[in-house]
């Protein structure tokens, strides 16, 4: 989630009624309808909702979660109002600093136990921490489970899943275009793939082979069904934000450069293979870096599996990133060994490419206009 305000990563903060999303800047936070019933009288919460849904335009701040203008509305029965903006879409409510303060809190009544006997009211202190220790486990492990029941699918193949990640302003066509062009060159060629792969792999002996034209060819061809879904997956996930983030043009720069850098660390670790070298990973490698740098609180998931017992972690891109960069290296050590065929090296170069782009956003060159 985004800060209205300030268009800065919010952070989750856990209080006694639920989860908020807080702006470390200016302050603000963003909580749900659910969790805003236990912080405010229902009354409050009632007129908000329908002086919200009875307003025409929508005026207010952009909603953390979809990013669109939510209704500003005031306070009813209040002298000095405060203006809350409420989401109607996704039933968020956004509080700049201070407002929350101004409005009357849930009253909870507390029993009476100064007339119980000593013992008892220890067991029924016991029995309190006991409940808000249970209720706050189960709170953080319902936080842990996507949102999206198809994101189970990925998840119980081992892959990592998006489970709070940046909204997405545009329809990302050149993501879904790139995809859908290696599926269609897989269909096309799996059942003569052995020979297409001698003609069209990039061999790192002859990458110069028909004009160089290898080095495209080699980006959307692949080996097999989870080669493709694998790299595919990775594509959609986290093409979409970058793509959305940079613009059409400099994503598909970004994503050729990567590749071609891929491409040349690839021939360089073993001049003289003969091996086709095939796959989209080293241009995806460039997407991942770009989008782990640039979104680095964007929170992610992967499932551990032991038998019929599930457990969802989920971690910032960061630090998926980290891991994911160890990782490629050992593999890049083992691949100059030969003791794997997967190209490592291809995607560190993709890396390096994604890392450099970052680098230009950061200094403003790369931002679209």
């Amino acid at each position: 989630m985004i800060c209205p305000r300030c268009h800065t990563w919010l952070s989750q903060v856990k209080r006694p009624q639920g989860l908020v999303y807080q702006c470390a800047s200016c302050r603000g936070f963003a909580v749900s309808i659910p969790v805003l019933r236990k912080l405010v009288p229902q009354g409050i919460i009632r007129d908000l909702w329908n002086r919200a849904q009875e307003k025409q335009s929508r005026s207010g701040a952009e909603c953390p979660v979809c990013r669109r203008k939510m209704a500003d509305v005031a306070v009813g029965g209040m002298e000095k109002a405060p203006i809350i903006d409420v989401c109607i879409r996704c039933q968020f409510v956004w509080f700049d600093r201070r407002e929350l303060e101004q409005l009357p809190p849930v009253i909870v009544k507390q029993p009476d136990r100064e007339t119980l006997p000593l013992e008892v009211r220890e067991k029924l202190a016991v029995l309190e921490l006991e409940r808000l220790k249970r209720r706050e486990q189960l709170a953080t492990a319902g936080d842990q489970y996507p949102e999206e029941w198809w994101q189970w699918i990925p998840g119980l193949l081992g892959l990592p899943v998006e489970l709070d990640a940046p909204a997405v302003r545009s329809v990302p066509w050149l993501t879904w275009s790139i995809t859908a062009a290696m599926v269609v060159t897989f269909l096309l060629t799996f059942n003569h793939l052995e020979t297409i792969l001698d003609v069209l792999g990039l061999k790192p002996a002859e990458f110069m082979r028909l004009g160089g034209l290898t080095l495209i060819t080699s980006f959307f061809l692949h080996g097999s069904v989870w080669h493709l879904l694998g790299n595919g997956y990775f594509l959609l996930i986290f093409g979409d934000q970058v793509e959305d983030d940079l613009g059409q043009w400099r994503f598909a720069a970004l994503l050729a450069l990567a590749a071609l850098a891929g491409d040349i660390l690839h021939i360089l670790g073993d001049p003289r293979s003969t091996v086709p070298c095939i796959g989209a990973s080293g241009g995806i490698s460039g997407i991942i870096a770009f989008y782990a740098l640039r979104f680095p609180s964007a929170r992610l998931g992967i499932m551990l599996r032991y038998f019929l017992i599930f457990r969802w972690i989920q971690f910032p891109a960061w630090a998926g990133f980290v891991a994911w960069l160890v990782l490629q290296i050992i593999l890049a050590i083992e691949q100059v060994q030969g003791v794997t065929n997967v190209s490592a090296l291809a995607h560190l170069g993709g890396c390096l490419v994604g890392v450099g782009a970052w680098g230009l956003w950061q200094s403003g060159l790369l931002k679209a206009g």
